[in-house]
């Protein structure tokens, strides 16, 4: 596996070594003792797995009392997924990272405790699925809004049309008035 730290350093982007031939393909997806070694010493209690379709956007969540790191990747179709620092102390307080994960690249990203998350799908339809270093609490949960323009990610909108979302990320928060990590 090869980490690759992106533009906000504590995401790292894991690419997996690939073995295949006209059978298919093997790879391995982790390995507790090198994630430990380039990404920190967490350890993951929940994996989910959720399938959308073209166009929805999901996020930015994030947890403030028990926050949540994500290990994520998509094993079908392909989403844009975005990670916001929301740690007040650090060099990179507010900005955002973004990378495309798909079926095809094999891809995975880490997102640490302290960032939002969100990932939107461009491909007809795409299976997600992630690690999480705490369990979901649905009382510790906020959502900023996907379109923030403190934030101004650039999101890959099909056909320039804006995400369909849940409404509770349709009420989400703007950068200003969401709580952040101290």
């Amino acid at each position: 596996m090869d980490y690759t730290p992106l533009a906000i350093p504590d995401v790292v982007l894991l690419t997996p070594k690939v073995f295949g031939d006209e059978r298919g393909f093997f790879m391995e997806t982790f390995r507790q003792t090198e994630f430990e070694q380039h990404c920190g010493p967490y350890t993951f209690v929940q994996d989910n797995h959720s399938q959308s379709a073209r166009g929805i956007l999901r996020g930015l969540h994030y947890q403030l009392q028990k926050p949540q790191g994500k290990l994520v990747r998509v094993t079908r179709g392909e989403v844009f997924d975005v990670a916001v620092d929301l740690r007040q102390r650090s060099p990179t307080f507010g900005r955002w990272v973004g990378v495309t994960l798909s079926a095809h690249n094999k891809q995975l990203l880490w997102v640490p405790p302290g960032f939002a998350h969100a990932f939107y799908v461009t491909s007809d339809e795409a299976e997600f699925q992630y690690k999480c270093t705490d369990y979901y609490n649905p009382g510790d949960e906020y959502s900023l809004h996907w379109d923030d323009p403190t934030l101004g990610i650039d999101w890959p909108l099909v056909s320039g049309e804006a995400p369909r979302l849940s409404d509770k990320d349709l009420h989400g928060m703007l950068w200003a008035d969401a709580p952040k990590f101290l």
